[in-house]
């Protein structure tokens, strides 16, 4: 039996001598390696945070006191030192454990975020929250990245923390210089010749020596380390940036030495006000693949970059192609440029590329003023991660009518990255969002097709959102109606069947609806199929189309609240058009994690369970009986 199947929970750790310690971590590597390259996941992050986790658990007692992991895809070894070491194998599965933590999973996750940058702000509310229900002997900590470090929210909550001067809390900088790639800015230069210093290799020497001949507990240790912090300030300066903001400062301190930093965390802990812990750890520590990856240190199995014949690559290639011709069209990304499939054209044109880091909101106003600048922007991010900078896209970039393009990448059902990562929202929140125009691509080719129309937009916000992984085959249009394409046409089959239900599948689910049409031809009932092509503004000709129909069906990849079946149903009733609507969509729930045709069939969105709930509808419709809507499931979930 290997130590790790020992390990129930943190207190296991405690007793272990440092040779165990040494032998586990080695074992928690291995399972990381052999779990994550078979059931995907991340993988670098995690490899280099084993001894730190290690350290974190053998000097607090969670879940008294509270970690808070930042981000959270480094959270793993967590899980594995938690008691979950069993379930480890189910990780990213369909009613596995979950890639981030999970409430539900274990009393020691308390944040199932995987959004960055908000740690320090939980740990500050937390360690307020503890400080007045009198609870002085619970500590709180937060371990954020460098990468996340660089957001804004992040420097909001050191700002309150340092004026907070008895909260209990301890934050710990996983310093490795990168985030999903390496980290850029003022930040991670600051913190970057830190680790670069020739200097540095002999200043950790000392502390090691040093901190070796220091007690493990009690006052010395940390003036010790108080001690030689000052005495390297004009060597490294690594604290002036913490301490100028009232925070007490230690490190840097090598994280891959367990004895080391279980040393510094001990004091940090018994200092009794905030300490700010500086490690430098190697991501992908431990594993040659990872170490030597030159683009994200495996960061994620398997590679999130941007593939042959993804959506994003589909992008990319039609980015680097307006480029060439069109110089005022910029990108912007936030620390996603491989997995967004800008990396293309950073090699073509560099200086026409800004990585802004981990910082969303400021990636919109930027862009706004580029924008401004005469330039035209194309913000290519994670639809969910658009979520966090709703009011600039707002205020920022539409009221002032700028031409700002948002590619969202992984929108609609993203799969085994769950709740957080699901790019559910977009489509809803878009739409409250005047004069933006919003295009859903049904294939490769229109992907292409509506960035180029997206970038001649020149007053206004546009928005082009597609799907996580492979393209399928292209559709093409059978005629048009007004701007859209019609897919299906009961007449132009031959079939004689009637036009029973109009279909309007937005995105991807145009291609859906096109399976829907034959089960449903199948029973005799006619379906017209449309791709909208741009799901904001509703394209008008659809009003006289939803008259010549008994029935009209929208179904799109999007929460169904808000979304584009309501903007359909809310234009039909403004012109006073009768014929029933039914809107298919995405339940307004945070969806569990699961490959993405698990989660449609889950949701009532595939093909048979759609048809089936359309027949229903058809058949109430013929037989004179009133069309009743609440007989629907509710939010798009399959009628049992």
């Amino acid at each position: 039996m290997t130590l790790l199947e020992c390990i129930n929970g943190p207190e296991d750790l405690k007793e272990l001598s440092q040779d165990q310690l040494t032998r586990l971590a080695g074992e928690i590597r291995d399972v990381l390696i052999e779990t994550v390259t078979r059931t995907s996941g991340h993988l670098g992050p995690n490899l280099g945070v084993v001894e730190l986790t290690i350290a974190i658990h053998r000097v607090f007692d969670s879940p008294k006191d509270r970690i808070v992991f930042d981000t959270g895809h480094q959270a793993y070894v967590h899980k594995l030192l938690t008691g979950r070491f069993g379930q480890f194998g189910t990780l990213r599965q369909r009613g596995g454990l979950t890639g981030y933590p999970s409430r539900a999973e274990s009393e020691h996750d308390l944040v199932e975020n995987s959004h960055a940058s908000t740690s320090l702000s939980y740990a500050d509310g937390l360690a307020k929250a503890y400080k007045l229900r009198g609870e002085p002997h619970r500590t709180v900590v937060a371990v954020i990245g460098d990468g996340a470090l660089t957001g804004g929210m992040a420097w909001e909550a050191l700002n309150n923390i340092a004026a907070a001067k008895d909260s209990r809390l301890v934050m710990i900088v996983n310093d490795n210089g990168w985030s999903y790639q390496p980290t850029i800015g003022g930040l991670a230069e600051h913190l970057a010749a830190i680790r670069v210093n020739p200097r540095y290799e002999h200043v950790l020497d000392y502390i090691k020596t040093t901190v070796s001949r220091a007690p493990l507990v009690g006052a010395p240790l940390y003036g010790t380390l108080h001690g030689i912090k000052k005495g390297i300030k004009d060597v490294l300066q690594p604290q002036v940036m913490f301490e100028d903001l009232g925070l007490k400062y230690v490190g840097p301190i090598d994280g891959h030495d367990e004895r080391m930093v279980e040393a510094a965390l001990r004091r940090a802990r018994d200092f009794g006000g905030p300490v700010l812990l500086h490690v430098i750890t190697k991501k992908g520590f431990g594993y040659a693949a990872a170490e030597q990856n030159e683009i994200d240190c495996l960061h994620q199995v398997p590679a999130a970059g941007a593939l042959p014949g993804t959506w994003s690559r589909v992008f990319g290639d039609e980015l680097l192609a307006i480029g060439a011709r069109r110089p005022d069209v910029v990108a912007i990304t936030a620390a996603m440029l491989h997995p967004t499939g800008l990396a293309q054209f950073a090699a073509a044109y560099p200086d026409r590329v800004y990585d802004v880091g981990i910082a969303e909101q400021h990636a919109v106003t930027s862009a706004a003023g580029l924008a401004m600048g005469g330039l035209h922007p194309v913000v290519a991010i994670y639809s969910t991660f658009l979520n966090r900078a709703f009011g600039q896209t707002l205020m920022d970039v539409a009221l002032h009518q700028l031409p700002v393009t948002f590619v969202l990448d992984r929108a609609g059902v993203t799969g085994p990255d769950g709740a957080s990562h699901h790019g559910m929202w977009d489509g809803s929140i878009m739409q409250l969002v005047p004069g933006m125009k919003i295009a859903a691509p049904r294939d490769a080719k229109r992907v292409a097709e509506l960035l180029n129309e997206a970038v001649e937009v020149s007053d206004g916000p546009t928005v082009v959102r597609f799907a996580k992984g492979k393209v399928g085959g292209e559709v093409e249009a059978v005629a048009k109606l007004g701007g859209m394409d019609v897919l299906r046409e009961p007449a132009a089959t031959g079939s004689g069947l009637a036009e029973d239900v109009l279909l309007v599948g937005a995105g991807p689910m145009a291609v859906t609806g096109l399976e829907i049409a034959d089960r449903l031809g199948d029973q005799g009932i006619g379906v017209t199929v449309v791709d909208p092509r741009w799901t904001k503004p509703v394209d008008e000709a659809l009003i006289g189309a939803a008259r010549r129909h008994r029935l009209v069906v929208t179904v799109e990849d999007n929460g169904r609240v808000g979304g584009f079946g309501d903007a359909v149903a809310r234009l039909l009733r403004d012109h006073d058009v009768d014929v029933p609507v039914k809107t298919f969509g995405l339940p307004q729930e945070f969806l569990s994690h699961g490959t993405r045709e698990q989660v449609l069939e889950e949701t009532g969105l595939t093909s048979q369970q759609l048809a089936l709930r359309i027949t229903e509808a058809v058949v109430l419709r013929s037989s004179g009986e009133a069309f009743d809507s609440r007989q629907a499931a509710p939010e798009g979930r399959p009628v049992e």
